[in-house]
C-alpha cells in the first residue's frame, strides 16, 4: 500500500525511485539539474528521488506515494501545481505555437504588465533563468559605470562572476576571482569598507530569512548612490511573494536594476531584468544580451495568467497569513515541549525556515532525522515553508499535527545524543560552502 498524507505505519517504498537513480547515475554527473532537488538534500534510503506529478500542494513520487509539499519546486510554484488558470493559458497558447520566426505580441503584453507592477521597471528584458538575468545585470552595470568590480550579498546563480566567491570555483579564470567580493547582510560597515571607485554594482537579495535592521537597505542604497555604484536587487525569492511588486514594493526602495524569476509564472521557465531606462538602453547597441527562447510564448502566457491571479486574489496576503500560522505554530509547539532554546522557525511569513542551534547537535543530522519522520507522515520536508496560494488551513492543521508528533522524537534524540543512530539512511549533505574569496586566499 502506498504512503499517503497521514501518519503512515512505515516509511515509503521507494523501489522505483532507487532504480531510476541507479540508471541515471551511469550517464548523468550529477544526476540532478538543481542541487536543491538532488539526492544529497534528502535522506538517502527514505526520501523519494523522483516525482511523477503534482496537483495543488500535493505531489506523488514515481512509486505512487503521496506527500504534502512544502518546497513548491524550490520556489517557482507560487499558486499551486497544475493550477487551472495558468495551465489553461498555456494550453490555449500551445494551440498556436511555441517559438516563432518573428517577435510575438505576448512579448510587449507581458512587459506592459511587468511595467505596471514592478516599481523600477522603466525598461524590461525577458530571458529564461535567474542566472541569465543576474549575469545580464552585472554586464550592463559594468558597461554603464565603466567599472569592473562587483559586490554581492546572497546567492546569484552559477555564472563565473558569482561562483568565484564560493568553494566550487574551479574552472574560473583568476581574473574573475579578483573582481567579485562578498558583503555581509545587515553589516553596513562591510559594504562601506568595500565600495571604491572601481565598484560597478552591488547585487543583493533584499532578504533571505533575516529582516533588514537599522535601515540597512536604505543605507546600502544611499552608499551606492554616493559612490556611483548601481544597486541591483536579486528578487528571485522575494519577487511576487512578499508583494506582487517584490521587496522593492514592500520596503519602498527602488533599486537601479532588479532581477526576477521563480514565482512569476507558477513553474514555467521565464526571467526578467527590470531597471532604469538610461541604464537599460545600453542593450540597444552597446551590450549584448539575447537568447533564442526569450520570446517563447507559453511561459509568457503563464506569466500573464499568474500575475493576474496574484493581483485579483491578493495572493501575497494569503501566502503571508498561511506562512505565519506555520511559523508561529511550530514555535508554539517547540515552546510547549521546552525546545525553544535549540530550535526555531524564522523568516518572513511568505518563506520560513526551521533551524537548530549548534548546541543541539549536528544540524545536518538533526535535519535528516526530522525530514525522515516528516516524510513518514506524508510531508515532503526540507526545512523550509515555501508557501503557495493553494496551501489551505487544512494543510496548516495537518502540518502542525505532524510537528506535534515529530518534535518529541527530536527532543528525545537531542537530549540522548542519538539522532544519528535513529537515521534509516544516509544523512543530508551540505550543498557547497559560500565563502568570501578574499578570506579564502589570505
Amino acid at each position: 500500500m502506498k504512503n499517503t498524507i497521514k501518519s503512515n505505519d512505515n516509511y515509503p517504498d521507494i523501489t522505483i525511485s532507487n532504480q531510476l537513480y541507479e540508471r541515471a547515475s551511469k550517464i548523468m554527473h550529477p544526476v540532478t539539474q538543481t542541487l536543491a532537488k538532488g539526492p544529497t538534500q534528502y535522506i538517502n534510503g527514505v526520501a523519494p528521488k523522483y516525482l511523477k506529478k503534482g496537483k495543488g500542494v500535493k505531489v506523488w513520487d514515481v512509486d505512487g506515494n503521496e506527500y504534502l509539499d512544502l518546497n513548491m519546486g524550490i520556489g517557482p510554484i507560487s499558486l499551486g501545481y497544475a493550477y487551472d488558470r495558468v495551465d489553461n493559458a498555456v494550453i490555449e497558447e500551445l494551440k498556436n505555437g511555441i517559438t516563432y520566426s518573428l517577435m510575438h505580441e505576448l512579448e510587449y503584453k507581458v512587459c506592459e504588465l511587468i511595467h505596471e507592477v514592478i516599481p523600477n521597471a522603466e525598461s524590461i528584458r525577458i530571458s529564461k533563468t535567474g542566472g541569465d538575468v543576474c549575469s545580464a545585470a552585472i554586464r550592463i552595470a559594468r558597461a554603464f559605470t565603466g567599472r569592473d568590480k562587483v559586490l554581492c550579498c546572497g546567492y546569484h546563480g552559477w555564472h563565473d562572476w558569482y561562483i568565484t566567491t564560493t568553494s566550487r570555483r574551479k574552472g574560473i579564470p583568476m581574473l574573475d576571482n579578483k573582481l567579485t567580493s562578498t558583503v555581509s547582510y545587515n553589516d553596513i560597515e562591510s559594504v562601506r569598507s568595500q565600495l571604491d571607485e572601481d565598484t560597478a554594482c552591488l547585487i543583493m537579495e533584499p532578504f533571505v530569512f533575516d529582516a533588514p535592521e537599522n535601515n540597512f537597505l536604505e543605507e546600502v542604497q544611499r552608499l551606492c548612490k554616493e559612490n556611483g555604484t548601481l544597486l541591483i536587487f536579486d528578487e528571485m525569492w522575494t519577487g511576487f511573494r512578499v508583494a506582487v511588486g517584490g521587496a522593492q514594493e514592500y520596503f519602498g526602495i527602488k533599486p537601479d536594476l532588479a532581477v526576477y524569476s521563480k514565482a512569476v509564472a507558477n513553474g514555467m521557465p521565464i526571467a526578467f531584468l527590470t531597471g532604469r531606462k538610461d541604464v537599460m538602453q545600453l542593450f540597444e547597441d552597446e551590450v549584448f544580451f539575447f537568447t533564442t527562447f526569450g520570446g517563447e510564448a507559453l511561459s509568457m502566457a503563464a506569466t500573464i495568467a499568474t500575475i493576474s491571479e496574484m493581483k485579483e486574489k491578493n495572493v501575497p496576503a494569503h501566502v503571508a497569513a498561511i506562512g505565519k500560522q506555520m511559523k508561529e505554530g511550530y514555535n508554539a509547539i517547540a515552546s510547549e515541549l521546552g525546545m525553544s532554546n535549540y530550535t526555531l522557525c524564522k523568516g518572513f511569513d511568505c518563506r520560513t525556515i526551521v533551524t537548530f542551534d549548534p548546541s543541539a547537535g549536528n544540524a545536518l543530522i538533526l535535519k535528516s532525522l526530522m525530514q525522515q519522520e516528516m516524510i513518514k507522515r506524508g510531508v515532503l520536508w526540507c526545512g523550509f515553508h515555501n508557501v503557495c496560494y493553494s496551501h489551505s488551513q487544512a494543510d496548516v492543521d495537518y502540518l502542525l499535527q505532524a510537528y506535534k508528533e515529530v518534535l518529541p522524537i527530536m527532543k528525545s534524540a537531542i537530549e540522548q545524543g542519538n539522532a544519528e543512530e535513529l537515521l534509516k539512511g544516509e544523512p543530508v549533505q551540505a550543498v557547497f560552502r559560500k565563502v568570501d574569496f578574499r578570506k579564502a586566499v589570505n
